[in-house]
């Protein structure tokens, strides 16, 4: 069999300049990039609220509008790479993807910037799904294939955990947000310049067509989701719009998975559901990004917000986190080994879970660097632990043909995560805001008239932060006052949404250790018998 391209079936494809190792750094390149933007900008996002005076409803969407885009067309793109080239479809995807990055840093006011990130996200899911198909074709060595898919796994884990180091960095060094954007640019023209000198041209002999169908259904069902639980936080969950948009991600479910079940080529072969290690390595990458985005998003913003710090010391908070994600995500193959995946799997939650509880008792207006950073490293340890062996484990339980669709699948469900977590937490925080604040401001006395005002300026930006109010006078006192009950408020939560954040990760780990156990024990039973 020969490919469109004139390359045998099986044959290794000859990368065009610097060996495979160059290949692999190239497409490492591409996938850092894209992977990176989940988190970067989380840091960023005190920074973006004081400069145009964003409400959290707008911050959430300059969050979820990237991870939105991603999920919803990622699985679609990997069959367009398989149809048109990989290399074609990645080439692609890097130019929108720096586009968005340009609109995105010269945005003036939150809609653009929220644009800006969906481009960014449309672009990262055309480029990302090539990054693992072309490895295949690249290294047709069994053993060899499993090397660059674990440094392939890693660089994904290096990239989240780097986000807010980096962010930060770069919002310390320039002093405004808009650097991430252009630093965006300069990496995404490197990456550019590289897969178009270095990376080899290859598609699938037998590509399908690509499902349009239920790539429609599946965006339809994500973006009602997103807009749903965001659009309730102001109206509601009883208001018209938000049931009706309930209601067509009921049905976009719905219709997602029927068409899935009668379609010639479908985006996602639902049998492989039916495999215990790709069905838990999709609940646990969903749950993993669900409840991280608590760190990321509603953390990074605490410490800007309430706590003052700059984004040198937000950087320098989550540091010991970066390292000790990337050192797990390494050491994670050789754990797994020996002692399991099931077991892999939970301990990684349930360290997870105790870094996600720790935080909760560390994070105050003023808090010691020692705990919180122990707190947020032991998350990053959870994670490392959690998600590589996951991945891992959803390409290894299906055959080598299908492995573009299952990391498509997988990385499909964290950017799903993602969105929800954003969306999700963020109703969390928002309500806990509004209830709290209104109840200590009516037990300090102050006219209900004043209480929008106030919950306003906290979502603004407009509120100064714990350690920059006015000191005396009875003016100042009040102000204090004011200031300490609002960010107590928010302080509650953040609080709330990190206890959910950690009894989801708990519960993955428990379900992904039951059903990939009693999966042991089934084959091991049926071995018994044949023996």
């Amino acid at each position: 069999m020969v490919s469109r391209i004139g390359l045998p079936e099986g044959e290794a494809a000859t990368v065009r300049h610097g060996g495979r190792s160059l290949a692999l750094a190239v497409l490492c390149i591409v996938l850092f990039l894209t992977f990176l933007d989940n988190t970067v900008v989380s840091v960023a996002l005190g920074n973006i609220q004081t400069h145009m005076h964003a409400g959290v409803e707008a911050l959430q969407w300059v969050v979820g509008a990237y991870a939105l885009t991603f999920a919803g067309a990622m699985l679609g793109f990997g069959m367009v790479g398989d149809e048109f080239g990989r290399k074609r479809v990645m080439i692609i995807g890097i130019v929108i993807f720096c586009a968005g990055s340009v609109l995105s840093a010269l945005a003036p006011n939150p809609g653009v910037l929220i644009a800006g990130r969906a481009v960014m996200g449309f672009g990262a899911a055309a480029s990302e799904p090539g990054t693992l198909s072309m490895l295949r074709h690249v290294y047709t060595d069994e053993r060899e294939r499993g090397w660059a898919v674990g440094v392939w796994t890693a660089v994904s884990g290096v990239a989240l955990a780097l986000g807010p180091v980096i962010g930060g960095a770069l919002i310390g060094i320039f002093g405004i947000w808009r650097a991430i954007f252009w630093f965006n640019l300069v990496v995404g023209a490197v990456a550019l310049t590289l897969c178009s000198v270095v990376l080899p041209e290859n598609a699938d002999p037998d590509a399908k067509r690509v499902d349009i169908a239920g790539t429609l259904f599946g965006a339809a069902a994500i973006t009602a989701l997103a807009f749903s639980v965001i659009l309730a936080e102001s109206h509601g969950f009883a208001s018209p719009a938000v049931i009706a948009l309930l209601c067509v991600f009921v049905l976009g479910v719905v219709a997602f998975f029927w068409w899935q079940s009668r379609a010639a080529h479908p985006l996602l072969d639902l049998r492989f559901l039916r495999v215990p290690a790709f069905l838990t390595a999709n609940v646990v990458a969903f749950c993993a990004y669900f409840a991280t985005f608590a760190v990321f998003f509603f953390t990074a913003l605490f410490l800007d917000e309430v706590v003052g710090y700059s984004g040198y010391r937000i950087a320098l908070i989550f540091l010991p986190m970066t390292v000790l994600m990337v050192l797990a995500s390494v050491l994670a193959g050789r754990w797994t080994l020996a002692v399991g995946l099931h077991w892999s799997i939970l301990v990684g939650s349930v360290l997870f879970t105790a870094g996600l509880l720790l935080t909760a008792i560390s994070i105050s207006p003023h808090p010691s660097y020692l705990p919180l950073a122990a707190a947020l490293a032991l998350c990053g340890i959870g994670v490392g632990s959690t998600v590589v062996p996951a991945t891992s484990s959803a390409l290894s339980a299906v055959p080598a043909e299908r492995s573009g669709m299952a990391a498509s699948t997988t990385n499909t469900s964290r950017e799903i995560g993602a969105v929800t977590g954003v969306a999700v937490l963020g109703a969390l925080v928002n309500a806990e805001l509004h209830t709290d604040i209104v109840a200590r401001m009516q037990a300090l006395g102050i006219p209900k008239s004043f209480e929008s005002v106030v919950i306003n300026g906290v979502e603004t930006g407009l509120v100064p932060s714990s350690g920059s109010t006015p000191k005396t006078g009875y003016e100042a006192k009040l102000v204090q006052e004011v200031i300490q009950a609002a960010y107590s408020a928010f302080e509650s939560g953040l609080h709330a949404a990190l206890y959910l954040a950690a009894a989801l990760a708990l519960a993955a780990g428990i379900f992904s250790f039951v059903l990939l156990a009693r999966s042991r024990y089934q084959v091991g039973a049926q071995a018994s018998k044949s023996a």
